[in-house]
């Protein structure tokens, strides 16, 4: 999803930011302004006045201190990928009025890259590394919107709620794991109002794009590791097997076919994997060994929709149970009744939601799902597996 320009095409940049803060000061007290705010605008200010913040004043800004924002920054797995982002940055002609900012999944500013003098502007306005900047403790910004709207968002000028914001904009974007559909962060890019840009938005975007992409690369690196590695060790196994990492990921299979993931592996805990049946994983240095800790490999599941939905599985004379979210449950449920042709992301959406307006929340439950179950569920399209047996019990 890219970044919709908050310019629409043929105006004049600096009289339509004049126009914007008019509508934000008739929109705010309660006259008829001369232009109507975007959608995206126009649901975010309705959130600040649910919250109670002002617009002619800065609301009380949060933020943490330089231990805690160290700490977050070596949890991030964006830590490697800001030289990067500062490399694109860095080769736009008109740099030198850019500031780029990179959150974390709860708006806490962890890095910012830019001149001095445009880093001064930011300070003066609370923009600083540690502050809080979501929706709920700044008002409308590109960074908070875009946690709030799950989507990319741009904005100009009187488009922020708070007044003090009006000389700026900012164009952010969120960034996913490419493994798990996880929300990292948010990149932005912010500068004086009457310096956007209408390569701004392709700009987050293509930085978004690399962030994701050296993710991946990185991701694929590791596997390569672990599979090397493990060589040694599957030398000398009998029977199929598995390598994959903490999460689930496989690195190398042999005798069994399951896709790029399984369920991620826990210490002690039988692992229910199609086409291998029961397994016991085995730790490894920086990975999981999966085989068969049974002969029987056919995987059947009871999901009793209770209240507290609880899904078992019984494979051979072994098997367990585990607590599942509602949605969970009901997707379960949903692809059990689709059969083997299984379900698009938009009817999924749709089945949950009413409408096919949800593909990121789906994409992200279903991601959600298969960490916890692996390959149980496969994609494109969503489907239960080949060989798994499923019996639903409709709740008391």
């Amino acid at each position: 999803m890219s970044v919709h320009s908050a310019v629409p095409p043929g105006r004049h940049l600096p009289g339509y930011a004049r126009d914007l803060v008019r509508m934000h000061e008739a929109v705010i007290g309660g006259s008829r302004p001369p232009l109507r705010p975007r959608d995206v605008v126009s649901r975010s200010w309705s959130r600040m006045l649910r919250l109670g913040l002002t617009a002619d004043r800065r609301n009380a800004r949060d933020s943490i201190g330089e231990d805690e924002v160290s700490r977050r920054r070596h949890d991030s797995p964006l830590r490697d990928v800001i030289d990067e982002l500062r490399q694109v940055i860095g080769a736009m002609p008109d740099a030198a009025h850019m500031l780029l900012v990179v959150t974390d999944a709860d708006g806490i500013i962890l890095w910012r890259v830019g001149t001095s003098s445009v880093r001064r502007r930011a300070d003066d306005l609370g923009f600083a590394e540690g502050a809080d900047w979501t929706e709920a403790k700044v008002g409308t910004n590109a960074i908070g919107t875009a946690l709030a709207e799950a989507a990319p968002v741009e904005l100009l000028a009187g488009e922020h709620f708070e007044q003090e914001q009006h000389p700026w904009y900012c164009t952010a974007s969120p960034v996913h794991d490419p493994r798990t559909g996880d929300l990292l962060g948010v990149i932005d890019v912010s500068g004086p109002a009457l310096t956007l840009h209408p390569a701004i938005g392709a700009l987050v975007e293509a930085g978004r794009r690399l962030a994701e992409s050296e993710l991946w690369r990185s991701h694929q690196q590791r596997l390569d590791r672990l599979r090397q590695q493990a060589e040694p060790l599957l030398a000398g196994t009998a029977g199929p097997a598995l390598v994959v990492d903490d999460n689930g990921w496989v690195a190398h299979g042999s005798g069994v076919a399951v896709g790029d993931r399984i369920a991620a592996p826990q210490a002690g805990q039988i692992l229910a994997v199609p086409g291998l049946g029961a397994c016991l994983p085995e730790p490894l240095v920086d990975g999981w060994l999966v085989r068969p800790s049974s002969p029987g490999r056919a995987l059947v599941l009871d999901l009793d929709l209770s209240p507290t939905p609880l899904l078992r599985v019984r494979t051979g004379d072994t098997g367990w149970r585990r607590p599942i979210t509602r949605r969970h449950a009901e997707i379960l449920a949903l692809l059990h009744s689709a059969g083997p042709g299984g379900l698009s992301a938009e009817a999924l959406s749709r089945a949950l939601f009413g409408d096919a307006g949800h593909l990121v929340t789906v994409r992200a439950e279903v991601s959600r799902l298969r960490r916890l179950l692996g390959a149980i569920v496969d994609t494109q399209p969503y489907r239960l597996a080949t060989g798994v047996q499923l019996t639903v019990h409709p709740g008391q």
